[in-house]
């Protein structure tokens, strides 16, 4: 099962504060303790919202609204992405992580292939992983 950790944002992130040392390096130790372990899949922080856009879909009009965005407890400062065997496993993972001050984190689970049924025909399942495996590639 994959998860996504997703790190919520607070003033300081939306401000482009930096993490400091001490900080950098738990945050280190703990990825490496992730690889080691197999969990860890990808993760990085994110530039503040400022910096970012976001893209409004309706019928035929797209309408492109720059940052930054008032609703900091929306946003998001940063994620990972983990492979384990439960939500629980991931739960377990998550309370070692090196926060503190109030950081929210949310845990959601990715969907996988076989969760989409028979609408996600043998064919389109052979795309999907052509599609996966070229971006593999690029990487």
């Amino acid at each position: 099962m994959r998860f996504m950790m997703i790190v919520k944002a607070n003033k300081d992130t939306e401000a482009g504060v930096m993490p400091d040392e001490k900080l950098i390096s738990a945050m280190t130790k703990y990825n490496e303790e992730l690889v080691k372990a197999g969990v860890l899949l990808d993760g990085s922080g994110l530039q503040p919202s400022s910096k970012g856009a976001r893209i409004k879909f309706s019928g035929g009009k797209r309408t492109v609204i720059d940052g930054p965005f008032a609703e900091t407890k929306e946003l998001i400062a940063g994620f990972w992405l983990w492979q384990v065997k439960s939500r629980e496993e991931a739960i377990e993972w998550l309370k070692r992580a090196p926060f503190d001050g109030g950081t929210e984190v949310e845990i959601r689970q990715v969907f996988e292939t076989e969760d989409f049924g028979e609408a996600f025909t043998p064919e389109l399942r052979e795309q999907e992983e052509r599609i996966r495996a070229q971006a593999a590639k690029k990487k």
